[in-house]
């Protein structure tokens, strides 16, 4: 391989897109051989080695902004490590090797890989906490729902942006006990609320285009890491979102501060999230609304994944069929 020059740059390269899309498809085929298996520990430590064997490859200088955790709770892609071959730019990468590893464990639709990257310095070092959060597509004026607005509001301003009655708001929630005032509030609001049960980087990421995935807005309370690789795809595919860590007690204020100065009351949009040029790699594990899942074929395995790019605006679908089935192991 041809050695990249150690420089910092404010584009992330073309040919570094079909690199990154290697490390999510790696994860997605590790984790899919162990859907439906019933434990979520082994798909995620599989799809986590896979991913970084191929982020290891990479001919960059990277860190690891976004991963599975501290460094000392994830044994892989924990949040600081180096990684890369060490020539070429400096850049921040977020990783969800698998992203819904419930729904793989259960072989339930909407498992995927996540992998993102963007110049050095460009993504929120965001803390292992939870993130409140509000997210709606694009087309929007700035400011149409707000995080501080009660959810019924929310689901009436953009009803009005949209044209439509409140009733044909569809509005995408996690079923946890925890937003059961959001729930009934958007409700009462005359919304459809949809829930899901794990997963909600797709689900945000389902809001970019509704008028083929019927989600109009995404609300309530998920990790942080997962609110910072939503906001990296809306950076390239539009929308709006809001992120407010939530920093209850000293040692989530001290743990969240360990990577620089944060303010626990601030509203944090998409480019305070995910800056400069961004690439996202998202490939399915198991089948959903977002994209296909993996199929393990005798003498192949099939992968599609969603290629975002920030500086062009373009949205790339990869069917590939890998005929080298081996290089998977």
């Amino acid at each position: 391989m041809t050695q990249q020059p150690e420089t910092d740059a404010s584009q992330i390269d073309r040919y570094l897109t079909l690199e990154l899309a290697r490390a999510s498809e790696r994860a997605a085929v590790a984790a899919a051989r162990l859907r439906g298996r019933g434990d979520e520990m082994a798909a995620d430590l599989a799809a986590a080695a896979a991913m970084r064997e191929e982020l290891a490859r990479l001919p960059v200088r990277g860190r690891i902004v976004i991963g599975e955790g501290d460094e000392d709770a994830a044994p892989l892609l924990y949040m600081g490590e180096e990684i890369g071959a060490g020539v070429g730019p400096r850049v921040d990468l977020g990783v969800a090797a698998l992203e819904g590893s419930t729904l793989c464990a259960k072989d339930m639709p909407g498992s995927i890989s996540v992998a993102a990257m963007a110049p050095a310095g460009s993504l929120l070092h965001a803390p292992d906490v939870y993130m409140d959060k509000i997210a709606i597509g694009p087309g929007y004026a700035e400011g149409t729902v707000d995080l501080d607005r009660d959810p019924g509001d929310n689901v009436r301003a953009l009803a009005i942006a949209k044209g439509v009655r409140p009733s044909e708001i569809t509005v995408s929630i996690l079923d946890r006990p925890r937003h059961a005032d959001i729930i009934r509030a958007c409700r009462n609001a005359g919304a459809c609320v949809r829930l899901i049960t794990d997963g909600d980087v797709a689900a945000i990421i389902l809001t970019t285009h509704p008028s083929e995935t019927g989600v109009d807005m995404y609300l309530g309370r998920g990790g942080a890491s997962e609110g910072v690789l939503a906001a990296c795809v809306l950076r390239c595919a539009g929308g709006q979102m809001q992120g407010r860590l939530a920093l209850e007690t000293r040692d989530q204020i001290a743990k969240a501060q360990r990577f620089g100065p944060i303010d626990p009351r601030r509203k944090y949009s998409v480019g305070d999230m995910a800056a400069g040029d961004v690439v996202v790699c998202v490939t399915g594990v198991t089948a959903g609304p977002l994209v296909g899942g993996v199929s393990l074929g005798q003498t192949t395995i099939d992968t599609e994944t969603i290629v975002y790019r920030s500086a062009t605006g373009t949205i790339r679908r990869i069917h590939a069929m890998h005929q080298a089935v081996g290089k998977f192991d």
